[in-house]
């Protein structure tokens, strides 16, 4: 296990989303099903507690641990994306999936997890400044998953 982990709370389907995750973006994969050893709160012995899993290169563990708590977007991934291509596959595989859409590049998988699904173009405008950004900031603003074409039309004028 990572010597940092994020540790994200699921009602009851750790494991599945864990899957999901590691099915969808590169380097990511399960490393580690773990079972209660006894009954808690929320479950019963033997049953999933954590998932040692990693998305896209960072290290998570996935906490079974009832509906106590719901997420917010206060915590999001977000994926860097080169093209609409990769923007169109992550984004429609995470609202193909039960998740759904959002404003600004932002969707919810189905176990309520907030994703930034962020072309690099974009990040790139923001971070040029000027009118520029400016441009590509108001566009953004009124895209729910983020058109490419659009952006870099933005950054021209």
């Amino acid at each position: 296990m990572a010597k940092n982990t994020i540790c994200i709370w699921y009602d009851k389907d750790a494991e599945a989303a864990a899957r999901f995750y590691a099915e969808t973006f590169p380097d990511s994969h399960v490393t580690a099903v773990h079972r209660a050893p006894g009954d808690y709160p929320s479950g019963k012995e033997g049953d999933v507690l954590t998932v040692e899993f990693t998305v896209a290169g960072v290290a998570c563990l996935g906490l079974n641990g009832g509906p106590t708590y719901t997420h917010t977007e206060a915590f999001s991934f977000q994926i860097a994306t080169e093209d609409q291509d990769e923007t169109d596959r992550y984004w429609n595989a995470i609202v193909g999936n039960g998740g759904q859409e959002s404003a600004c590049g932002w969707c919810k998988d189905r176990w309520g997890i907030s994703w930034q699904i962020t072309p690099r173009i974009l990040t790139e405008a923001i971070a040029a400044g000027g009118d520029e950004a400016k441009r590509a900031f108001a566009a953004m603003m009124e895209m729910g998953k983020i058109d490419v074409a659009a952006i870099e039309a933005a950054r021209r004028g």
